[in-house]
């Protein structure tokens, strides 16, 4: 990747959560006014190191709220549900899963980032449109990605509680809508995945625990057993490989 696509992606991680952000307009308006908007409050900053706080704050919610956008959630339950499988405990450990969802993330995601740098980050590096348009146009596309995989019931939940009118299509949603129905419908879609990733394994269990009560072996846990076995079965299969491609492919249905 060259530098200026790495600029631009910096550029688009920030710019997406602030603009998705609640608070990102009051937080800005902090920093060039040092006048801090909340809902019924005003609070002044007069300082910088004031202001350098907040927006300090501000930044340290930019990892769930990127994250809670992404597949990265789905991605990480699948590995957690397929540990627990095996029966491994922490091998693979959590840096390596979580490393190896945020690789994966950033590969299923990489249509909607070249989306976003054609449509908001290369006419704002021209000059051609403000900051807060380059917001509202890289929406877009997260908007489109996101919809995808949401389902219409989670959808209309939180329609229905935000107490606002059903809109004519789903495009005219808000992203305080679209996201936690986007997040709860990966929580659902992972942790089916999970439960299909359990059965072999539980077989595999069940088996092993019936022959070693059937041979009288009740001082040897059967999990002893059954945990290799399992291993093995996975590196025959080429497990790794078939879990991926399974759980890449389940993003383009």
């Amino acid at each position: 990747m060259s530098l200026r696509s790495r600029k631009g992606l910096l550029r688009l991680v920030l710019r997406l959560a602030l603009g998705f952000a609640t608070l990102a307009p009051s937080l800005l308006a902090a920093g060039q006014q040092n006048v801090l908007q909340l809902p019924g409050v005003t609070l002044k900053a007069e300082s910088t190191p004031v202001t350098i706080i907040l927006l300090l704050t501000f930044l340290t919610l930019l990892p769930a709220i990127l994250l809670s956008m992404t597949p990265f959630v789905r991605i990480l339950i699948i590995f957690h549900f397929l540990r627990q499988a095996l029966g491994t405990q922490t091998a693979p450990t959590n840096q390596t899963l979580i490393g190896l969802a945020l690789f994966l993330t950033y590969f299923l995601m990489q249509p909607v980032i070249g989306a976003v740098q054609k449509e908001a980050i290369d006419p704002y590096e021209h000059g051609k449109i403000t900051a807060w348009q380059a917001v509202d146009r890289s929406s877009v596309p997260m908007r489109a990605f996101m919809l995808n995989y949401t389902r219409e019931k989670d959808l209309a939940l939180f329609v229905e509680m935000s107490k606002q009118p059903r809109p004519a299509k789903p495009e005219d949603l808000s992203m305080s809508i679209v996201i936690p129905a986007y997040v709860i419908s990966e929580l659902k879609t992972g942790f089916q995945i999970g439960a299909v990733l359990f059965l072999p394994f539980l077989v595999i269990d069940l088996v092993t625990a019936s022959v070693t009560t059937s041979v009288g072996m009740f001082q040897l846990p059967p999990v002893v057993i059954s945990t290799p076995l399992k291993i093995l079965l996975f590196v025959v299969v080429d497990g790794w490989n078939l879990v991926v491609g399974s759980m890449l492919r389940s993003f383009h249905v």
